[in-house]
């Protein structure tokens, strides 16, 4: 699929353009989803995760990619491009 966090699930909302005429339009927003490499020391080697820019933050808080899985019962698997 397209821009969608492979952590979080996030994808695009949609909503309405609400100009001052007060005419509806339907628009949408995307994530700020971006591919990364990531290092797995568990493994010894890199791997492609798209995660936003959001999941990335907390990723990184947790102290890195497996901690993060570990803590949210989810495998490399599941993430990985």
């Amino acid at each position: 699929m397209g821009k969608v966090c492979a952590i979080t699930g996030k994808k695009r909302v949609f909503g309405n353009n609400r100009p001052f005429s007060e005419k509806k339009t339907r628009r949408h927003w995307k994530p700020n989803v971006q591919t990364r490499k990531m290092f797995v020391p568990e493994l010894g080697r890199t791997v492609k995760v798209k995660m936003s820019a959001r999941a990335l933050r907390t990723v990184e808080k947790k102290g890195g990619l497996m901690p993060y899985l570990n803590s949210q019962n989810m495998r490399l698997e599941d993430v990985t491009c």
